[in-house]
């Protein structure tokens, strides 16, 4: 085995034994077909007031802008499917904000991933993203041999469907590369386009993320929601599963088994009039280390009263 091989099976091990459930690699290189998919989805204003997602675009589709002289992309993915559901009567959240912030928690392991990596290869160079930097990360896990990119936009494994975080370490490090997931499963199924509540999955395998429910009650600080968006959101507080809750691959989720994702016991359980009835001080000890507090007690509040017309 070259040095090369033993490098990459070095690699996915190590993945594997800090519990991420996928790891695939590709080469280092410019995204020129997603570039141009980008550049014409943000002509088109589908990011909404996501002003950010203009920013740095030669770095979204050239990893060696991240990182000089990148040779590997390494994708790596975490499943956050959970084994318990909310009650019926509470407000809907997201599957992956059931528990701690996963930013912080993939962050520390993405870390100590280069680290153990670094002792194995010599004075390497990476940098890892969690939703850090700007990373076409489902680009890369589909060119790693991961899986295809479904009509929700969303990345699907045929394993396991779509319930994953997805971590990108960009390095240096010369390895072997998987070859790109060829085919897409998805078919002739539109699930996904016929239950988005606000219409926001268009054909061709474009979101309009400037009418998804994650974008309006997680990214859009107007403390006014649109009123012509009322009666839309299907009692989404934060974020929204529904493309994924219906997308029949995910038939074949597995409950997760980390316990920083364990979901906080409010979440499951508290009624509408519960989450308006909670002050700020205890907004803030309770979803202390959770996604919620990206939208600031006061955006769960609007949204809350939002759905409340419903």
């Amino acid at each position: 085995m070259s040095q090369q091989s033993a490098h990459t099976s070095f690699v996915k091990q190590t993945a594997a034994q800090l519990g991420f459930d996928y790891c695939g690699i590709a080469k280092a290189m410019p995204l020129d077909e997603d570039a141009r998919k980008l550049e014409a989805w943000l002509s088109k204003g589908m990011h909404g007031q996501m002003k950010y997602m203009e920013n740095h675009f030669e770095l979204r589709v050239d990893p060696t802008k991240l990182v000089p002289g990148a040779r590997s992309v390494i994708t790596l993915l975490f499943n956050y499917f959970p084994d318990q559901q909310q009650n019926g009567n509470a407000p809907k959240i997201a599957k992956y904000a059931y528990g701690n912030d996963y930013h912080e928690v993939i962050r520390a392991k993405l870390n100590e991933f280069l680290f153990i990596i670094r002792e194995k290869t010599g004075d390497i160079q990476g940098r890892g993203f969690v939703d850090s930097a700007p990373v076409l990360e489902r680009s890369w896990a589909r060119r790693s041999g991961i899986g295809w990119i479904g009509k929700n936009g969303n990345l699907i494994t045929k394993q396991n469907g779509s319930f994953f975080f997805i971590a990108t370490l960009i390095t240096d490090l010369e390895l072997d590369y998987d070859d790109p997931f060829a085919k897409d499963f998805c078919g002739s199924c539109t699930r996904c386009i016929e239950a988005c509540p606000t219409d926001a999955i268009l054909p061709n395998k474009v979101v309009d993320g400037s009418r998804c429910i994650s974008y309006f009650t997680i990214e859009l600080k107007e403390m006014l929601l649109p009123q012509e968006m009322s009666k839309q959101f299907d009692n989404w507080m934060f974020g929204c599963d529904t493309c994924q809750d219906v997308c029949p691959w995910n038939r074949f989720s597995k409950p997760h088994s980390e316990s920083a994702f364990t979901p906080i016991p409010e979440i499951l359980n508290l009624s509408n009039s519960e989450w308006q009835a909670m002050t700020e001080e205890s907004f803030r000890k309770i979803f202390k280390h959770s996604p919620l507090k990206r939208s600031k007690f006061k955006g769960i509040q609007r949204n809350l009263n939002f759905i409340k017309q419903e």
